[in-house]
């Protein structure tokens, strides 16, 4: 989809896909009719090079902005699957998500990844994983982490959280959520060891990224 395309596409509700009532002359926020004010979430956009500036694009639309996560290298035989993301022209992007597709390292067959990174609040993070809430609930962290993700010379940790059918790591990074959603639930196994993520945002990355098919867990 366009750069123009998503500035005309329904805006969705990150939390839980209802289209939301769009801005008025009486308030600039985006309403769900379940969760209130939220930051509109649009179509994903495509899995291609055109795509990946479609959502850089409207990082440049406002002030606020969270990081692209991409885990680099990729594991093997894995492809970028699309990208998405929920904020508004007004506000910029609060949450972005990278999706990625490829052999599930336990049992064969296929399975899918979703990195996102979000400000507190947002949710999209949780409604991927299968959760009602807009965190990763209580007693997150009160166990040993169980992931570890790195970025430049940095570690953090990411626990594990519940979630139905797939396996869920969450953790902080620099004051925004870090969410890494794998399904099935046996594809967890590729977090077993450090999973080095890059900032797509960062200029001066020559990086040759393979695209595959859109993925089925962003937003049609």
């Amino acid at each position: 989809m366009s750069q123009d395309s998503h500035r005309h596409a329904p805006a969705a509700c990150p939390r839980c896909g209802r289209t939301l009532q769009k801005p008025t002359a009486w308030s600039s926020a985006w309403r769900c009719d379940w969760h209130g004010e939220v930051h509109p979430l649009l179509p994903a956009f495509s899995p291609s090079r055109d795509g990946l500036d479609g959502l850089l694009h409207r990082f440049e639309l406002g002030t606020a902005a969270v990081p692209a996560w991409l885990p680099w290298p990729l594991p093997a035989g894995w492809l970028v699957a699309g990208f998405a993301g929920a904020g508004d022209e007004r506000s910029g992007v609060r949450a972005c998500a990278v999706a990625l597709s490829g052999p599930n390292p336990l049992g064969g067959g296929p399975a899918d990844m979703v990195v996102v990174a979000e400000e507190p609040g947002v949710g999209l993070g949780a409604a991927l994983a299968g959760l009602d809430s807009v965190d990763p609930g209580a007693g997150f962290g009160s166990a040993p982490p169980a992931a570890t993700a790195c970025f430049g010379k940095h570690d953090f940790p990411l626990w594990h959280v519940d979630s139905p059918d797939r396996a869920t790591f969450a953790g902080e990074v620099k004051g925004l959520w870090l969410w890494i959603v794998l399904w099935p639930d046996t594809a967890g196994a590729l977090l077993i060891e450090p999973i080095a993520l890059r900032d797509l945002r960062d200029p001066g990355q020559d990086l040759d990224l393979p695209f595959g098919a859109a993925s089925p867990r962003l937003p049609a």
